[in-house]
């Protein structure tokens, strides 16, 4: 294979919003510029796999353009015998895997963090996630490609992370493209899925999702699966960009902008337990003793599965055990229950009598046994990040009739 001095692929990150793709008018849009956006929380829960235009949209700057996808190279470099320069086509020829796995940002749900203390970041409900079957080749096979065998802690040349450099312009990059990196060892396990993937639910990625390439990494923050990849550099240390040493970590409720120490915490990497109720909707009014019906999601990172989703509809005094819904196999699917779980259920509890005003709460334990915590308050952070408290939802009473005698 022919090793450019550098990456000349026609895929660039244009510095202005003038070429942005169309999306979905019902997504609720958190930023415009760069474009930030969620589904309702309903939409979510009516399907296993997320539509990809009801998938929520997470960038840093304009989106990046390719005209041309015969042109596109993706740079393998760095600490490795064997640098690379690989086709779209070539990388289509390699055993393709098709795997199943719920993205997350890892500010989902800070709107709620936001109400206890001021944090820094986009806006978030509780839909800032998505599910998809994505198709591409294993990271592991690449790398092995390059003379770095599977499951091995450092290469011959000293390599021990692996770093996705995007083509965008990002603004908290001094105008340099996005980055984030793993471990070796989690880029050589085959077993942790990590795709290069050029297919989301069957069909080609789109712009918003990262055409023509992108990682995907299951069961870690959105943050580390990079879109528009254009090189894989195998380092000796992780990626020193602004996402992985000053943005995505996690610090005490203590810790402020005035007392950060950013080198203080590790970036983040897996997301913890999770859960939401996505119906009905926060706020609704019913009558006394109505019956409702509830659904939802939860989701663990790390490959771990979820044990149990307990629902409370009396403000947490007592609680019912949610009934999960089957869970949907992707056609061409890696699928073996023996494997990591990466990808979310689906919980529904059907006719429960309600009584407003009240709270009704979700949370989850995962295979871990690990529990959300109660309380925002004890996992408030400045970056307002993996806010895994009990999710309520408000059921509100009718109003007073209002005699006219």
């Amino acid at each position: 294979m022919e090793i450019p001095e550098r990456n000349k692929s026609k895929l660039r990150g244009p510095k202005t919003y003038e070429e942005e793709p169309r999306r979905d008018p019902s997504l609720q849009i958190n930023s415009k510029e760069p474009f930030n956006a969620e589904p309702s929380p309903f939409a979510l829960s009516r399907s296993y796999i997320t539509p990809e235009d009801k998938f929520y949209k997470r960038n840093h700057g304009p989106i990046p353009v390719l005209m041309d996808p015969s042109t596109y190279h993706l740079v393998l470099t760095g600490l490795v015998e064997k640098p690379l320069s690989l086709s779209l086509e070539y990388l289509r020829q390699l055993p393709k895997h098709v795997v199943t796995a719920t993205l997350q940002c890892a500010g989902n749900r800070r709107t709620e963090m936001s109400t206890r203390r001021k944090v820094k970041g986009v806006g978030w409900g509780a839909a800032a996630l998505g599910t998809a079957a994505w198709g591409g080749a294993r990271l592991s096979d690449v790398l092995t490609l390059a003379g770095v065998p599977h499951c091995t802690r450092a290469t011959t040349l000293g390599g021990r992370h692996v770093e996705f450099v995007s083509c965008d312009v990002c603004k908290e990059e001094e105008g340099g493209p996005y980055k984030a990196s793993v471990p070796l060892l989690h880029a050589t396990t085959p077993e942790a899925d990590i795709l290069l993937a050029y297919e989301m639910n069957g069909k080609d990625l789109n712009r918003d999702h990262g055409f023509p390439l992108r990682v995907v990494v299951p069961g870690v923050i959105g943050a580390r699966s990079v879109k528009w990849l254009e090189t894989i550099i195998v380092s000796e240390f992780e990626c020193q960009g602004f996402f992985m040493q000053k943005d995505y970590k996690m610090f005490p409720p203590s810790i402020d902008w005035h007392n950060i120490d950013w080198q203080s915490r590790c970036p983040l990497m897996d997301f913890p337990v999770q859960s939401a109720i996505c119906e009905p909707r926060d706020g609704i009014v019913v009558e006394n003793g109505t019956m409702v019906n509830f659904r939802g999601y939860a989701l663990a990172g790390g490959g771990r599965g979820i044990e149990r989703v307990d629902l409370s509809v009396d403000g947490g005094k007592t609680w019912l055990e949610a009934v999960r819904l089957p869970r949907e196999h992707f056609p061409g699917e890696d699928h073996d229950p023996q494997r990591p779980n990466w990808a979310w259920v689906l919980w529904e509890l059907k006719y429960i009598k309600v009584c407003p005003p009240v709270d009704v709460i979700v949370k989850a334990v995962d295979s871990a046994s690990n529990v959300q915590p109660q309380s925002v308050d004890e996992i408030w952070n400045l970056r307002g990040v993996l806010n895994n408290s009990w999710h309520r939802i408000h059921i509100l009473a009718p109003p007073p009739l209002v005699s006219n005698l």
